[in-house]
């Protein structure tokens, strides 16, 4: 029996403070246009003390054959045909924490965990992010400068992240085809988003700094960029599908979700992170549904 904490039910929204792995397993079968979200990065982060939080785990196995249960139920209760788009990235491995210097592959780990439970493994973005972004803010020694002049066989490349899509099989024939007008989705559009590799991703272009709050708001610990859920709102449902995030955070994906004319039902484990995502659905769905691609992939 799921245990419901909190919700709040708008006209284009729902939103729920529980277990997503609970939540998920009621779920009608065949419900779901399109799922999109960033799963906790195994035990990198603590989002919060609860030992239902999948980033409280001792290793990456654990977080694994938590993580399984979801994703098999997610399968069940997408419509066939469809798709469901999970952001991630490597992990570093520190040298007090894992023994070694080096990165921890987290995408192949979602890939096996996703293959083992029936999806099939669709298409891969690679989201381009500034090496000197990324330097600046982790001081990790294999980006700086002065590591290439001493030793250049310590020196990496930057980490980008990426977006492994993955598709429920649908015997040949997607029942509920996503289509496209071409008036508003035009050819210079499709050749951007077609791209393995997006570049023009706004890093910055978050919740947090994308809505108006004060200091009481909660900040949620790593938002994905608005830029990224809007391409796979575009590019994978229909206006009024039903998007789903199991993690739902502060909102983001529910926030594209209402402003680009579809359903949205989240779940959130933090209670503070719930109450912000209600916040920020509800200015969604009182701003109304966006009429045009706010943040156009062609310049």
């Amino acid at each position: 029996m799921t245990e419901v904490y909190d919700q709040t039910i708008g006209e284009r929204f729902a939103a729920y403070h529980a277990d997503t792995v609970e939540f998920t397993a009621t779920m009608p079968e065949n419900s779901i246009g399109l799922s999109v979200y960033s799963p906790p990065f195994s035990q990198l982060y603590v989002y919060s003390e609860s030992e239902r939080d999948m980033g409280n785990v001792v290793d990456h196995d654990e977080f694994a054959e938590r993580y399984r249960f979801l994703v098999r139920d997610l399968l069940r209760a997408t419509k066939p045909g469809r798709i469901s788009a999970v952001h991630c990235s490597d992990l570093p491995l520190s040298k007090s924490r894992d023994g070694v210097i080096g990165l921890f592959d987290l995408p192949a780990l979602i890939r096996k965990v996703h293959e083992d439970e029936g999806w099939i493994y669709h298409s891969r973005v690679t989201i381009w992010k500034c090496p000197v972004v990324e330097m600046t803010r982790t001081k990790a020694h294999g980006l700086l400068y002065k590591t290439l002049r001493t030793d250049g066989s310590r020196v990496r490349v930057g980490m980008p992240d990426y977006l492994l899509v993955f598709r429920k099989e649908s015997d040949g024939k997607t029942p509920e085809p996503v289509q496209h007008d071409p008036g508003v989705y035009p050819v210079s559009w499709w050749q951007e988003a077609a791209s393995p590799v997006w570049m023009t991703i706004d890093q910055t272009n978050v919740l947090n700094v994308a809505v108006a709050r004060d200091d009481k708001d909660e900040r949620h610990l790593c938002p994905l960029q608005l830029d990224v859920i809007e391409r796979a709102v575009h590019l994978w449902s229909n206006p009024n599908d039903l998007v789903y995030s199991p993690f739902m955070g502060i909102g983001s994906e529910g926030f594209v979700a209402v402003k680009h004319g579809r359903r949205f039902v989240g779940t959130e484990l933090k209670e503070a992170y719930f109450r912000q995502a209600v916040r920020n659905l509800t200015l969604a769905e009182d701003t109304g549904t966006a009429g045009d691609l706010v943040s156009m992939m062609v310049a």
